[in-house]
């Protein structure tokens, strides 16, 4: 379904969301002349191949990626832009960096973290350019535990720059890149290894707002194997991290407690009337990781899941904390933002813990006098990140179901209408998730009208008037 250009007033989002504009003069300035603070205490990675994976266009290249095999395991370099060196301490640039907290992405553009002249630039891992870099040295084993783990300041020079549909193809084809030839089978291994510390994977449709020749297109935004298979290598360094910080006792993770019981509870009900099989002695994780996410009842379920990831937050490290309060339930195990410092403010800071204590130095007092506004800031910056990315696709959903009210579409029940509320489902085509009301079963398809698209309140509804669809199918 096609939108007109003009038909998506991203403009009203970022001045009813109060989204930062230009930057200041003197932020710019900061930018422009930033120098490596660390330049003459680099290894010389130079000779390593390392090369990038990101979406199509990115310029702001966080992560290079070199993987060897080591006997029956790895070892993975992992590069990071080393945003910590270039950014000075009480500089206009490190003030407006945490009153940002993150890039904010909307589909007609991004409101930066920094300048570009820095993310996209001088920082960034380009290819064929040698950068700054924190690089992470991580050796798994064959079951994708990890052996060793080693960090330090280091130039670097990327050899390539890939995107993830590129690899997915070489890699059906046998013609990955030698640098990440062993990313499969590792990224595979990561995965299982974290299904089996209870680490919880909710696969639902991604919705994404893209433009076209013709205007706006709402579409489910691709994932290929090789998304998981990154997403893995940087996960295995944030967990490096997160072990550096907590045995150091110094340093910020990032947390979420596992669901309460009562959750469990009503998942293992919510499970039972869609047919899905959960053994007791099996977590949640296990049990999704089973679940055919494309049918009925496993989009369903997965939908429900969500329940079971609720809290998460920023935990600063220190005395007289419980080591089981610090666990993040949907990685299963503690976890630290580390990969993304050109994108994420506080990555920069954990990356500087992390280089202290592997070196056995003091952390940098302007570590950790930031830590608790860093929590503020994350904190923050999620929120209104989460709900401009929320609000862009509703603002679109109501739009491309505007010219079809009245008119039947086939849709997934994942929430039945209950207590006089709205249940939800989600429409294929175009793609929408939307409250559903009328008598519908948890986990059908059934036949439904667009009976709501309120463009004003980025709200669509549908009305079910089959509801004899497919029964729950097993996941």
């Amino acid at each position: 379904m096609i939108l007109h250009a003009d038909a998506i007033d991203f403009d009203g989002l970022r001045a009813e969301f109060d989204l930062p504009g230009a930057f200041p003069p003197e932020v710019e300035r900061d930018a422009a002349e930033a120098t490596d603070r660390h330049a003459g205490e680099r290894a010389d990675l130079t000779e390593i191949p390392f090369v990038t994976i990101d979406p199509p266009g990115a310029r702001d290249l966080d992560q290079a990626v070199h993987i060897e095999a080591v006997g029956d395991g790895h070892r993975v370099r992992y590069a990071i832009a080393d945003v910590g060196a270039v950014v000075k301490p009480g500089s206009a640039l490190e003030a407006e960096s945490l009153r940002r907290g993150q890039t904010v992405y909307l589909p007609d553009g991004a409101i930066p973290l920094h300048p570009p002249v820095l993310s996209e630039g001088s920082a960034s891992l380009l290819p064929d350019e040698v950068r700054p870099a924190v690089v992470w040295t991580v050796e798994v084993d064959s079951e994708g535990e990890t052996v060793s783990v080693a960090v330090e300041r280091a130039t670097i020079r990327s050899t390539a720059r890939l995107d993830y549909a590129g690899v997915q193809a070489d890699a059906d084809t046998g013609r990955l890149h030698p640098s990440i030839a062993g990313l499969p089978l590792l990224g595979e291994r990561l995965r299982l290894r974290g299904v089996r510390a209870g680490a919880i994977s909710l696969r639902l449709p991604a919705q994404e707002v893209v433009r076209s020749e013709w205007g706006w297109t709402l579409a489910i935004e691709p994932h290929v194997a090789a998304d998981e298979w990154n997403a893995q290598i940087s996960l295995l360094v944030g967990r490096a991290a997160a072990g550096l910080m907590v045995e150091g006792g110094i340093g910020l993770v990032r947390t979420l407690p596992d669901a309460p019981a009562e959750v469990i509870d009503e998942l293992r009900h919510s499970a039972t009337a869609l047919g899905l099989a959960w053994s007791a002695s099996e977590g949640l994780g296990a049990m999704l990781d089973r679940v055919d996410p494309n049918s009925p009842a496993g989009m369903a379920m997965m939908r429900e899941a969500t329940k079971g990831l609720r809290g998460a937050g920023y935990t600063v490290l220190g005395p007289g904390l419980d080591a089981a309060t610090l666990g993040h339930a949907g990685i299963g195990g503690v976890y630290t933002h580390v990969t993304a410092p050109l994108r994420r403010v506080v990555d920069r800071y954990t990356a500087e813990a992390c280089l202290a204590l592997y070196a056995g130095r003091p952390v940098p007092d302007w570590v950790t006098t930031r830590h608790d506004e860093l929590t503020a800031a994350m904190r923050e910056s999620d929120r209104v990140a989460g709900r401009v990315d929320r609000a862009c696709v509703d603002l679109a959903e109501a739009l491309v179901l505007e010219g079809l009210i009245g008119t039947e579409r086939p849709v997934v029940v994942l929430r039945a209408p209950a207590g006089g509320g709205p249940g939800e489902a989600w429409c294929a085509d175009p793609p929408v998730f939307g409250d559903c009301s009328g008598p519908a079963g948890v986990g059908t398809r059934v036949t439904a009208t667009v009976a709501e698209a309120d463009v004003a309140e980025r709200r669509v509804r549908f009305a079910v008037v089959d509801p004899g669809g497919e029964p729950p199918v097993r996941g």
